[in-house]
């Protein structure tokens, strides 16, 4: 079995060193669903949900919380991302969420764009819970990543 890399020879919970890897351009993609009533989402497609822009508030929250990652999400180093992208596509019961994170530096970026994602999708049913409260959120995971010792990797791949 591989060494797990977050524990120490004692079995303690670590950081793991990065200092000595190369900076490389590193990126992942993740995506995750929010399905809801048909009156949720023709609110949300026609802007008309009370609380605001769903999409554009979701889009900023993402974004935020990519940044903020290693904040929520023990021993994720801090990381000076150079790009977060969140996308929404509209489906026939909801909405698929879809966040890229990109930056150079020595750890990959996989945790911020499932973070992103998730973030997005709790602020789409923040902004929509009063026209339906059983939303559903599911479907989180990574699609792919860039660049690292470990190379590319892509979902079903």
């Amino acid at each position: 079995m591989t060494k797990l890399t977050h524990l120490d020879d004692a079995g303690n919970a670590a950081m793991v060193d990065v200092s000595a890897k190369p900076a490389t351009v590193r990126e992942a993609v993740a995506e995750g669903r929010i399905t809801m009533s048909a009156e949720a989402l023709a609110a949300i497609r026609a802007g008309a949900v009370k609380k605001g822009d769903v999409l554009a508030t979701a889009r900023i929250a993402g974004i935020m919380a990519a940044k903020k990652t290693s904040e929520l999400i023990p021993l994720c180093h801090p990381l000076a991302l150079s790009k977060v992208s969140v996308d929404f596509e509209f489906e026939a019961d909801g909405v698929r969420v879809t966040a890229l994170a990109r930056l150079s530096g020595q750890t990959g970026v996989e945790m911020e764009a499932l973070t992103a994602t998730s973030v997005a999708l709790l602020t789409i049913y923040d902004m929509a819970k009063a026209l339906d409260k059983g939303m559903v959120i599911g479907g989180v995971r990574l699609l792919e990543k860039r660049g690292g010792k470990s190379g590319d990797w892509t979902a079903g791949a």
